[in-house]
Order: structure tokens, then sequence, then C-alpha cells
């Protein structure tokens, strides 16, 4: 087996450094990462060294063993998984949705020899992804000033220029892949002692070399573990990026702080502000290129070492008396409401005729009047609610804020509210509000039994005869009543502090 192949892509520089934060220390990822590079090396120095057959057969027998370790570890690390997901090793299958007809977004649930032969085939292929990102380091670092100028002469065409912009794709496509593999296909002529004088470079003629490809590198070799080493830097960068996002924006806009979140809330809201007016006027195109520049420019080792003087004399001097002054005009301005807000409840106690000459009979504390025309009446259904008053419970994320019910007296205008018909309303005394009873006609074809027409009564559910459409006060009316009264109560409730740790109901 080759440790090298030519025509695979993979990252043959030293190791790609790693993020590192103020006051982070190194993880064990980037110790195990330095540990393989420094293996490697070592590696190559002792081979060059050493014949080729002694090579070779070192080789076959640190790869043999290393199988054997891998696949002991695999048959581990399967036989546990299996213990503790279900169905041998397999999350269970979840209801995939589906996109447009005939195009199906399913995927495989997972599974431990799918999983390891796709990190596989992904570890063989993202070579291209580190080279490129080493090639970007290298660049804005000023490896070599010759290519950081010619790139940010290329980036101050583009905005200048931005119309230059999708002739970028199409240069890099010409100068950058087709030009070399048409050299790599086409290669000048070696220098010899023969052709010293007429040394040049001829495109003429057939190709002497194959065409370049792009091939995945081989399981188990060398590229393959510089993959894996470049893998996991890049998967300590992203945590380490990560976790620095959270730790610096996440308390500044969760409203832990809501002072804090309240005065960024209102600096925002002004830029927003700003930039929908402005935004218009403003030389974006002066701003991206100095942008640009500044970014690129902060990369140079000389400027690095400004900026960490300039740091040390004048930012981190600084840096108490601004935080103070920040925190000062968020302590005076910003002002928040301690009162928290309160809404009224009610609810409804619904009684019912126990007999057309009986007694009133407590039913239950419902959300809903249950008066004539509502829906659950007309299809014949029982009001729904709690028996006792002390189990009516405040909204979830609500508590109470006063200790008892409060009886409404305003019978009259909750019943106008939400166009009550058909009923009595007291407007002196407990203010109940009356269902009334209609005494039926032969000619309209029902019965006058009072336990057939009533929707609540009987196996077989009856609609019952609409009402009048008005209601009646106490006085005036002298009728028989209907099978069922109610009245309203309420409450005020207010908003739960969360603060508190109290849970919601």
């Amino acid at each position: 087996m080759d440790e090298v192949t030519d025509d695979a892509f993979v990252n043959r520089d030293d190791p790609i450094p790693t993020i590192r934060f103020d006051g982070a220390s190194p993880s064990s990822a980037s110790v195990a990462a330095s540990s393989v590079a420094g293996a490697s090396h070592d590696s190559d120095h002792s081979e060059a060294d050493s014949p080729v057959r002694r090579r070779r057969g070192g080789i076959r027998d640190r790869l043999s063993a290393f199988r054997d370790k891998a696949s002991i570890q695999d048959k581990l690390v399967e036989k546990l998984l299996s213990q503790v997901l279900p169905d041998g090793g397999e999350l269970p299958p979840e209801d995939g949705s589906k996109g447009f007809p005939g195009v199906s977004t399913e995927k495989p649930n997972f599974n431990l020899p799918t999983m390891s032969y796709n990190f596989r085939r992904f570890n063989s292929r993202i070579g291209v992804v580190f080279v490129f990102q080493a090639k970007a380091i290298r660049l804005l670092s000023w490896k070599h000033p010759t290519h950081t100028l010619s790139f940010l002469a290329i980036y101050t065409f583009v905005c200048l220029d931005p119309y230059l912009l999708p002739l970028l794709p199409l240069a890099i496509l010409l100068f950058g892949i087709m030009v070399p593999s048409f050299i790599a296909r086409h290669p000048a002529a070696p220098v010899t002692l023969t052709n010293i004088e007429a040394m040049g470079y001829s495109a003429q003629g057939p190709p002497l070399a194959p065409a370049k490809t792009v091939k995945p590198v081989k399981e188990l070799s060398r590229d393959f573990f510089k993959n894996m080493r470049d893998l996991q830097n890049c998967m300590e960068d992203f945590s380490q990026l990560h976790d620095g996002i959270v730790t610096l924006m996440v308390p500044r806009v969760n409203f832990s702080d809501e002072a804090l979140s309240s005065a960024l809330f209102v600096a925002v809201f002004a830029v927003c502000l700003f930039m929908s007016i402005a935004s218009n006027i403003l030389p974006w195109r002066f701003i991206f290129l100095v942008l640009g520049w500044a970014v690129t420019v902060m990369g140079h080792p000389y400027v690095q070492m400004q900026l960490e003087g300039a740091q040390k004399q004048h930012l981190a001097s600084n840096q108490e008396m601004a935080q103070g002054t920040i925190q000062h005009w968020i302590d005076n301005d910003i002002i928040l409401d301690s009162a928290p807000e309160t809404r009224e409840v009610e609810i409804f106690e619904l009684q019912r005729l126990s007999d057309p000459n009986g007694e009133w009979e407590p039913w239950v504390f419902s959300a809903s009047p249950y008066d004539p025309l509502s829906a659950i009446r007309i299809t014949g259904d029982r009001p729904t609610g709690t028996r006792f008053f002390e189990d009516v419970m405040p909204p979830q994320g609500w508590e109470w804020s006063e200790k008892k019910w409060a009886l409404d007296l305003w019978s009259r205008e909750w019943v106008e509210e939400r166009i009550i018909t058909g009923v009595e309303v007291e407007t002196e005394g407990e203010r109940w509000v009356y269902d009334i009873y209609y005494e039926l006609e032969d000619k309209i074809g029902v019965t006058e039994d009072s336990k057939l027409t009533s929707p609540s009564k009987g196996k077989g559910k009856t609609k019952a005869p609409p009402p009048r459409p008005s209601w009646e006060e106490g006085d005036d009316y002298e009728g028989r009543r209907g099978e069922w009264r109610r009245r309203r109560w309420v409450r005020l409730v207010k908003r739960k502090n969360l603060g508190t740790g109290k849970e919601g109901t």
C-alpha cells in the first residue's frame, strides 16, 4: 500500500493551528493533534535513513497491528452501543417528512456500520477543504507578501467596480484549475546539457503526461491520518468558536440581565432606524474596501505586534472606565417596570333546576356561560369544568393577585357583550341569569314536554327550539324560568415571576 498518492487531495503542510481564546487551556484534541504531527515528521526522518525493505516491512507490521487493534475497538464499541440503543445499535425510526411529489427527503436511520463507512469516505475526500484553509491562512498571515498584495489588488478592483464580481469564479476556473491542469498534461522539457541554450516552454505536440485527476486518499495511509489530524483540529476550532460566541453574546441578548439586554435592544433599534434611512447614501464600496484592507493588514506580524502593544497600553487601562460609563448609562436611563402585568379572569357558576318546581342544584364552575345558543348547548353536550370553587386554578404562567373571587354585579353588561339572547337577567340580588322557558305551539311540530325539548335530558340529543331574540329583566318578566342559570365571578391574576423558582400550574 502506498503511503502517499500524488493525485489525491490532502493537506501535506504543517498542522493547521487551532483557535485559542484568552484563558483557554489546550484541550485534549489539540494535544493529540500535535503528537500525531510530531510522530509523522519523526517517521519521515527515520524512513529516509533506513533501507527500503526494512521500511516496507515496518509499515506492514504497523498497519496490521493497527488493523487488529481497530477491529477490536470497533467490535467493543458496537457491542456497547448495541446494549444501549434498541434494535441492535439503531435508533428508533422517526416519521420523515417528504417534500415535493416524487422526491423523497427521508434519510437512513443511525447505524454503526453506516456511520463508520460514511466517516471513512468523508475523511478520504475532505483534504481539499484543508488545502483551501491552509492557503487562506498563509495568504492572510503574509507568508508570501507578493501573494497577499496580489489578493488585495484584486479585492480593490472588485470593491471599486462590483460588476467584476461575477468574473471572479470564471477567472479562478480558468487560471486556477484549467491552466495548471493543461501544464500538468503538457509539462516543460527537462533541463539537460543538450538543450540548455534552447531552453523554453512549448505547448506544441502531443500530451506528455496523463491528465491530473482528484482521487480520495487510501484508507489507513499517511494522508488519511493527516486528514484525521486536521479534522480533529477543525472540530476543536468549531468548539472554541461556538463557546466563545455563546459566552460573549448569549448573556447579553437573552435578557438574563434585563437592564443590559434592554440597553442593547435600544442601541440596535436606533442603528436599525439609522440604517433604514441612510443605507442608500452610505459609500458601501469604500466601506468594504477599507474593511478588507484593515482585516488583511491586521494579519501582518509587525501590525499584530503594534496592536498588542496598543491594547496593553490604551485599551486595557481604559476598559474599566468605559464599562463604568456604559453601566452608569444603563442604571440611569434604562428603567424597568418591576410591577408584574395584571389581568382579570372570569368563571361562571352554573346551576341546574332539579325539577320544574324544585330547587336549584349546584352543577359546575365553567369557563363558558352555557347560554341557550352556545355550541355545546345546541349539540346537547354537558358543560365542562370543576365542581368546587377551590379547584379553579389560574392560567399557566400566572398567579392569583387577589385572595378571593368577586361576584360581577354588572350582569347586564356581560350578557350584552356576548350578545346572549333568550335569558332573564337579575339586576339586583344575586345577579343570576336564567334561561327563559317558552311554551311551544303545536303548529311548529314540537311537544311541550320539557323532558323532550331539553337538549340535556333524555338519551337522544333533541335540538332545542330557538329562543326569542331578546333578554328580559327579572323585575319585568313573570314567565316560567328554564333549566339553567349562571352568574359571573371575576378575580385578578398577575404574571408569575420566574426568578422566584415557582413552577407554572
